[in-house]
């Protein structure tokens, strides 16, 4: 049975500046609870990704391989996770024009645990883990576009 989070936040950077750190896997330990980022197969994480890349990320002990399968130029990013407790997982970063001239940020997702009954448990996990997540994108975004002058 699918199961779903979804987590909001709102960053004073343009949507280019939020994109430009989704699509860099070297960005997230800055502005995430990531211990570390890489790309599988030696690609430059600080290098824009691709459709297709699969990055690999650590947070203790746990590994997750994300390939990014939708990208929308300053608009959407989605990935999946495969493996770990999930039988799918599919997650959606959109990314929307605010009135401020800002984004508003929603990141969203889509899973199916591998054991039955855990649903609840890792929604409220995620929904979580995920805030922090995003509420660190949007600050990081706006501290970059305050560095260069702008969004």
């Amino acid at each position: 049975m699918p199961h779903s989070y979804t987590v909001t936040a709102h960053s004073t950077a343009g949507r280019a500046v939020v994109f430009a750190a989704l699509v860099r896997a070297a960005t997230w330990p800055v502005w995430s609870p990531i211990d570390a980022a890489e790309i599988e197969g030696g690609g430059d994480p600080s290098e824009p990704q691709r459709g297709g890349d699969i990055r690999v990320f650590r947070t203790g002990r746990a590994i997750s391989r994300e390939p990014v399968v939708e990208l929308v130029a300053d608009r959407r990013f989605g990935y999946e996770n495969n493996g770990g407790p999930f039988r799918s997982y599919r997650g959606t970063v959109e990314l929307a024009e605010a009135s401020d001239g800002g984004t508003d940020i929603t990141w969203s997702a889509v899973f199916e645990p591998k054991l039955p009954l855990s649903g609840p448990f890792w929604r409220w996990y995620l929904t979580r883990f995920m805030r922090r997540m995003v509420e660190g994108l949007a600050a990081y975004a706006g501290a970059t576009a305050g560095d260069q002058g702008g969004t």
